[in-house]
C-alpha cells in the first residue's frame, strides 16, 4: 500500500490488538520533535564540552522539519513513515546526525517492508536491523560513547520483552546514555579529547535516549499493544 493518509483519516489511537499503524509512527516522531525541542539546550550544553555546541540545534531543526511533513500527510505504511522521517533527517540535520539518524530510520523502516501493521516484536527486530545500519556507517560499536550506547540496551530491553515494554526500552536507553559519562570517547569529534572526553556524557546518547522516550510515550508507557 503507498500513499498518504490524511490527518483526518489516519490520526487514532494508531494501535489494535494485533499492532501499530502508522498514525503510531507518525505520533512516536511527532513526539520525538516535542522532545528534542524541549531539550535542545541541553544537547547543545552537552555538545559544547566535547563537541561542536550545535547538536541540540542540527537535531530540532531536522525533527521539526519532519514534523512538518507528517502535518502534510501521514505516509500509509509504519515502514514508510519512517523512511520517510529518515530521508527527511538527512537533509536538514547539519553535521553527522543526520545521516546517522536518517540511516536508523530508514533502515528500521525498510525492514518493516510494506506491512499496514507491526507487532512490537517486528519492531525490535527491525530498530535492531537500524542499529547494525548506524554501527556500520560509524565504525562504532558499544562502548565507544556514541549513539549506540543508548540504542543497543533499549533495542535489546524490547527484544527480551517480546517487543512489548517500551517503559523498560526507554529505561535501558536513559541509563545508557547516564553511563557514557564515564566512557572515553572513541569516534567522532569526541575522540580527539582522548581521556578529556572522560566525564561527559555523549550528546548523542542523550538524543538517542530522547528517541527511545518518544517511542514508549507514543505507546502511552504501557507494557504494550502489540
Amino acid at each position: 500500500m503507498s500513499g498518504k493518509v490524511t490527518n483526518g483519516a489516519g490520526e487514532g489511537t494508531g494501535g489494535s490488538a494485533e499492532g501499530w499503524d502508522a498514525a503510531f509512527f507518525a505520533r512516536w516522531m511527532r513526539a520525538a520533535a516535542d522532545a528534542v525541542d524541549r531539550e535542545a539546550d541541553r544537547l547543545t550544553e552537552l555538545d559544547s564540552a566535547i563537541g561542536d555546541a550545535d547538536h541540540g540545534g542540527n537535531m530540532r531543526r531536522g525533527f521539526e522539519a519532519v514534523r512538518s511533513e507528517l502535518d502534510e500527510g501521514v505516509p500509509a505504511t509504519p515502514g514508510s513513515v519512517l523512511m520517510t522521517a529518515g530521508r527527511k533527517l538527512v537533509s536538514t540535520v547539519g553535521g553527522a546526525s543526520g545521516p546517522l539518524y536518517g540511516t536508523l530510520l530508514r533502515r528500521t523502516g525498510k525492514t518493516l517492508g510494506d506491512a499496514e501493521v507491526v507487532t512490537g516484536e517486528e519492531l525490535a527486530g527491525a530498530l535492531s536491523a537500524g542499529i547494525d545500519a548506524v554501527a556500520q556507517l560509524g565504525g562504532a560499536n558499544a562502548g565507544d560513547k556514541t549513539m549506540l550506547d543508548a540504542l543497543r540496551p533499549a533495542a535489546d530491553a524490547l527484544a527480551d520483552s517480546g517487543g512489548k515494554d517500551l517503559r523498560a526500552a526507554r529505561t535501558a536507553a536513559e541509563k545508557g546514555a547516564e553511563d557514557t559519562t564515564g566512557l572515553q570517547a572513541r569516534k567522532g569529534r569526541a575522540s580527539y579529547l582522548g581521556e578529556r572526553s572522560i566525564g561527559h556524557q555523549d550528546p548523542g546518547a542523550a538524543s538517542a535516549a530522547l528517541l527511545m522516550a518518544a517511542l514508549a510515550e507514543a505507546g502511552g508507557e504501557a507494557e504494550g499493544s502489540a
